[in-house]
């Protein structure tokens, strides 16, 4: 699996998506410079977190206008898979690759911690090395992880089983809607979630949770 990392300015988990990539996929993914106009031919494209632009205007709003993105909405649009993790989710949705928004956490603090989801589908390139039901744990770290989108988008995302992730029932980090915590667009390609599975691929590092994220990409991929 070929893979490319965007960094944007002020991205700070661009170096722990590649390091996860070359991990599991023994490939150093390609690093894309957010100003840059054309991607290497690649099957993923990952947009990282961190705090794009200094999050000004809106988490993700600038990076949104970045020349790159012109370049992820076409490889989108030809069927590339392109995974969009906490500032990558914000930049996702104010490119429009995926609806809905992310704002601020529903009590205004910023959260850096471990949060408990289950796994709501498995049916997809995403997460299909996963259990339906599974519980997992992820670290957040994101002061607007708030999801929201109208309730006849909600019932869409549900409807449809775009609904990938889902904080357990108490363990909501941020008052997303429905306990949204990660969602896939129509044609199942392109994925954002707020947490952050790149963190969770060594023992080491407190969990091994991510890996099967990684591993289903992986899989579909080859």
């Amino acid at each position: 699996m070929k893979s490319a990392v965007v960094v944007f300015p002020a991205s700070n988990c661009d170096r722990d998506a590649q390091t996860a990539l070359k991990q599991l996929t023994g490939r150093d993914p390609h690093m894309v410079w957010h100003g840059d106009s054309a991607l290497p031919s690649v099957d993923l494209v990952v947009l990282p977190g961190g705090f794009s632009y200094g999050d000004y205007l809106r988490s993700g709003a600038m990076a949104s206008q970045s020349a790159i993105m012109r370049a992820v909405k076409a490889h989108a649009d030809k069927g590339g898979m392109v995974l969009g993790i906490c500032n990558g989710f914000q930049v996702l949705t104010e490119s429009h690759l995926l609806p809905g928004a992310l704002m601020r956490n529903a009590d205004l603090k910023f959260v850096c911690r471990p949060v408990a989801m289950t796994v709501e589908e498995t049916q997809s390139a995403f997460t299909r090395k996963y259990d339906k039901g599974q519980r997992v744990v992820f670290p957040v770290a994101h002061g607007d992880g708030n999801y929201f989108a109208d309730e006849a988008t909600l019932d869409r995302l549900e409807g449809e089983n775009r609904v990938v992730f889902r904080y357990v029932e108490g363990d909501n980090p941020n008052g997303s809607a429905r306990n949204i915590a990660g969602i896939l667009n129509e044609t199942r390609n392109v994925m954002g979630l707020m947490p952050h599975p790149e963190r969770v691929v060594d023992p080491l590092l407190g969990g091994t949770d991510g890996v099967a994220l990684f591993q289903s990409l992986i899989e579909a991929l080859s």
